[in-house]
């Protein structure tokens, strides 16, 4: 009986699937004339710079448009973060703890030091002016924890602050969340863009909230990622304990 019953529900679905894809116009224009505003695409691409004043059309749609769907995209990324840290953290005394990797050369740490402030400040610029160019604060926040990588990388008993980085990622959702429900309290929707000036296109101070948003969103990534990167690095069992010392 349970074989003609996934028998069944196979068929079923292949059915469905075949329909589906059956009325998909493959090859069709479905981007529409420039004027016509029937379709998704022409919609975005016709009135995102009007209403929002952001030169970076996909920024718009990522955090204006689709923005509840961006929040939980961060809210997977912190559930992921938060599940990992919940496995393999161990307290333990930060001034006892070694990094798993051997002991860098001088090279590394020099080059560590010098391109460490140049990699958090681009990490910065890249989700600052993300509603300007390409990029913004998923990108931003994995530059910023690169940077970090490489110093967790180059010494061993560099430390990071997890209480610190805990408070940074809290406020940074804290916001996000703050900006959305602001929206309906100014009778709007969630994060709705209407009640903050959305300034000048082209210029840093453009685009109402959505900037502010996507500062958030940097910094929270970046906490994330970085914590996450840090205890990787940081948890060994005794079996390696003993190779490293060997």
């Amino acid at each position: 009986m349970k074989r003609f019953l996934v028998i069944f529900l196979m068929l079923a679905l292949g059915f469905y699937l075949i329909q589906a894809l059956h009325f998909v116009p493959f090859g069709a224009n479905r981007m529409g004339a420039p004027a016509d505003k029937k379709t998704v695409a022409a919609f975005y691409l016709n009135e995102t710079v009007p209403q929002t004043a952001v030169a970076n059309v996909v920024t718009a749609i990522v955090v204006n448009y689709r923005g509840f769907d961006t929040l939980g995209e961060v809210t997977v990324l912190f559930l992921a973060t938060t599940g990992l840290a919940s496995i393999l953290y161990k307290r333990r005394d930060e001034e006892e703890t070694e990094r798993v990797s051997k002991p860098s050369s001088t090279i590394l740490q020099t080059g560590a030091k010098v391109l460490f402030p140049l990699v958090v400040i681009l990490g910065v610029y890249v989700f600052v002016h993300g509603h300007l160019t390409p990029g913004g604060g998923f990108q931003g926040g994995a530059i910023i924890a690169t940077g970090f990588l490489l110093m967790l990388i180059a010494y061993q008993k560099y430390h990071l602050s997890h209480s610190m980085l805990t408070w940074v990622e809290s406020l940074a959702g804290i916001l996000f969340v703050s900006i959305g429900l602001w929206g309906l309290i100014t009778g709007g929707t969630f994060l709705e863009n209407s009640w903050f000036p959305k300034g000048t296109l082209n210029s840093l101070i453009s685009g109402g909230a959505i900037p502010i948003i996507y500062i958030a969103v940097g910094f929270k990534v970046a906490a994330e990622l970085t914590g996450v990167l840090d205890i990787l690095l940081s948890t060994k069992d005794d079996k390696s304990a003993s190779n490293i010392q060997q």
